[in-house]
């Protein structure tokens, strides 16, 4: 389904784009799909002269969960000396944040399709533990301790 976006990104961009069909959420929980992209990431780049591949043309891109995947696989691997590194990360409306589902941004955007802010608290919950049940509590805002609130408020805060 993204093979033209795949295409295009990879022209723009001047660099390679490796598509990576990771396992899905519900019937494979986190960290199942990390673990596809960082070693399907992690085997390209190991092989990048079987592919005839410029080492500095290597970006790691991903859209909504796929972005949240593209950002983890990039923070794993820069600083791993052994391989080389990625060139950037392009992120297309990814889920980066699961502690405050009403940030303004969630506030602004609630009732614009495609994935309103319920369906968005859905999907991470279905994506990590494929569990829905606690979506008030998480649209609430309970899900997470105050401790841990106030850790992260200087980077998770409508500030």
């Amino acid at each position: 389904t993204h093979e033209e976006l795949c295409r295009f990104i990879a022209r723009e961009s001047e660099s390679v784009v490796v598509s990576v069909g990771y396992r899905l959420a519900p019937e494979h929980k986190y960290p199942a799909a990390y673990e596809d992209c960082l070693n399907a990431t992690q085997h390209f780049l190991q092989h990048l002269q079987h592919y005839a591949v410029d080492p500095a043309r290597v970006t790691v891109c991903g859209d909504s969960a796929g972005g949240n995947l593209a950002a983890a696989v990039s923070q794993t691997l820069a600083g791993r000396a052994d391989l080389p590194r990625l060139r950037a990360q392009i992120l297309i409306y990814p889920g980066l944040q699961a502690l405050d589902f009403n940030l303004p941004s969630y506030q602004q955007n609630r009732g614009v399709p495609l994935l309103f802010r319920e369906r968005a608290a859905f999907y991470m919950l279905q994506y990590l533990n494929g569990n829905a049940t606690k979506l008030e509590e998480v649209l609430e805002g309970s899900h997470i301790p105050v401790d841990i609130k106030l850790k992260y408020k200087k980077w998770v805060s409508p500030d």
